[in-house]
């Protein structure tokens, strides 16, 4: 099996026009921030209906920066699921802060408020919700635990553009939200992020940090008749997003609605396809009306009915020419975390849904670009290699 033959995981949708806009940038003579940026921040901003579209060169870096921006610090706490990417862990612990990891719900492995609200203390300085695959958080729950604390919520939505939570778009509501452009993700721009805010205040405070705390970037100060003087603020970083990146986003971003219907059709075809397959459990969506942006489909293996471990099921798919995944490793069970100073890391048990979901997880292939027939090889193999290791059941045959 050639590597040309895999299914890959996923791959992004460039065509024509995203390698023409890149071009024009290429020999426009501007490729750092400049106006292309500022004219995907406006396109972004109206697509989800947010009064700031705030262009960064990472989500991890949106995160960062709204984090700090909030003023979080020594002393505070940020209450985050562990089955996420660890850099929505990492900004906690690297503004000096610390993460208090709760954990999701079966099914649908989105964060569970009840118990985000056992773990909020008077140190609780805000709650990072995940999208999880595409599927919105319970909102309304989780505003009610944070309503009245000074609690603020921090959405990771870098699985969640085009979801809905009821009528809201996952970017319109009064929270900072944090969205991602990486090669996997529904959109690219290559690389880079946005934050949607809806406060003004704070969205002047996360482009200050953006470019070194510098009261004018560097397209301002050197576009024609704005100023060259400069003054630093307070200390920043760098993560700004180049015109580069932002001419794909500003292509990519129509495309949204056809992308996010092909995968929703995918995401239906595997349901279909997959129905009833013994030892594999589909995944739930959530209970409460939602648009699901269906970016990973994520499906566990049951241990009584399959006897094999995660790592083999995924390597066996590659065998058979099927690329698959895992989103994700708890980050409470990483090295740095199990021997964080002075307290140390949660004890195993502290997580019982995480956890049981650490080892049986799977994300099967799922890409705008992906045809019939390479879905119909992914489900192929997974019917295979669970028909070779699925257990007989007790009061009969194995089917």
């Amino acid at each position: 099996m050639t590597d040309s033959s895999m299914v890959p995981l996923c791959a992004p949708v460039i065509e024509d026009d995203e390698i023409a806009a890149a071009v024009e940038v290429l020999r426009s003579g501007w490729l750092a921030a400049g106006p292309k940026v500022a004219q995907f921040e406006a396109a972004f901003g109206q697509s989800v209906g947010a009064p700031h579209a705030i262009a960064v060169d990472s989500a991890t870096a949106g995160l960062h920066l709204t984090l700090a921006a909030l003023g979080t610090g020594p002393g505070d706490e940020v209450v985050v699921p562990s089955l996420t990417w660890p850099a929505t862990v990492n900004v906690v612990e690297l503004l000096g802060a610390r993460a208090v990891f709760a954990d999701v719900l079966p099914g649908t492995l989105l964060l569970d408020p009840a118990d985000v609200e056992r773990r909020i203390t008077g140190r609780t300085r805000a709650v990072v919700p995940v999208h999880y695959a595409g599927a919105p958080v319970d909102l309304a729950r989780l505003r009610a635990v944070a309503a009245g604390r000074g609690i603020a919520l921090v959405h990771d939505a870098a699985h969640a553009l085009g979801t809905r939570y009821g009528d809201e778009r996952i970017g319109a509501g009064p929270e900072p939200v944090v969205f991602s452009f990486h090669p996997a993700k529904n959109i690219t721009t290559a690389e880079g992020g946005m934050v949607t805010v809806a406060d003004d205040e704070l969205a002047e405070r996360i482009r200050l940090l953006r470019f070194h705390g510098i009261t004018r970037d560097s397209w301002s100060r050197h576009n024609a008749g704005g100023p060259a003087g400069y003054e630093v603020m307070e200390p920043g970083w760098k993560y700004t997003m180049s015109d580069l990146h932002a001419a794909l986003g500003l292509v990519q971003l129509p495309k949204l609605g056809r992308f996010n219907a092909r995968r929703a059709e995918l995401a239906a075809r595997y349901r279909e396809l997959l129905c009833g397959l013994d030892g594999i459990r589909l995944p739930d969506v959530p209970p409460y009306a939602h648009t699901h942006a269906w970016h990973l489909y994520v499906i566990q293996l049951e241990p009584k009915r399959l006897a094999v471990d995660r790592d083999t099921f995924v390597a066996e798919l590659k065998e058979l020419g099927v690329g698959a995944g895992v989103h994700y490793a708890p980050v409470h069970l990483h090295h740095y975390y199990r021997r964080r100073p002075a307290t140390g890391g949660p004890a195993a048990g502290h997580l019982p849904v995480t956890e049981a979901a650490a080892g049986s997880i799977v994300s099967l292939p799922l890409f705008a670009g992906m045809s019939d027939a390479q879905q119909d090889r992914v489900v192929a193999a997974v019917r295979a290699v669970a028909a070779r290791h699925r257990v007989a059941a007790a009061d009969g045959p194995v089917r």
